[in-house]
């Protein structure tokens, strides 16, 4: 069962956590979207992302180097206007997990049937090692290709 995140990106961003960590990095949002990623804090690589900021796209375009992350800009509405619409629209409550220190987004959430977590939860996440090991350890080949591979590999260094 994979989840569906959907995070306010400005909302973390202003946390002062988040910020005094973060503030060499000229652009906040691409070292949200970094730190997002490399934590690992959404856990499995199946979780869908969508990390929603209020009002328009920059000029950098962080889709291209973050492609498994879905970025919203709001655009003439706020960021807490567009999750709730999107957990209006969303056909799975129970496994979408906002992320927002908003109690109007919490409150919408839990009515909704959401999970919802509150920046300091969702930012000092341990990883989960079994996400780790299955996802980074998955391989690519059958054992029985590995057997024949190993076969032919012997032939080749044993004679």
């Amino acid at each position: 069962m994979s989840l569906q995140y959907i995070i306010d990106g400005y909302n973390i961003i202003h946390n002062i956590n988040f910020a005094q960590g973060h503030k060499k990095m000229k652009d906040s949002k691409a070292a949200l979207l970094e730190f997002i990623k490399t934590k690992r804090l959404t856990g499995s690589t199946r979780n869908k992302i969508t990390v929603v900021f209020d009002g328009y796209a920059d000029e950098k375009d962080l889709k291209n180097v973050y492609p498994e992350v879905e970025i919203i800009f709001s655009c003439h509405e706020t960021a807490d206007q567009r999750i709730k619409r999107m957990l209006e629209k969303s056909a799975n409550y129970k496994n979408t997990v906002v992320v927002s220190d908003d109690k109007e987004i919490k409150f919408f959430a839990k009515a909704a049937g959401a999970r919802w977590m509150n920046i300091a939860e969702f930012t000092q996440r341990k990883q989960n090692p079994s996400y780790l090991a299955r996802d980074t350890l998955k391989p690519e080949l059958t054992y029985h290709q590995m057997q024949q591979i190993n076969k032919e590999l012997k032939k080749i260094w044993l004679g």
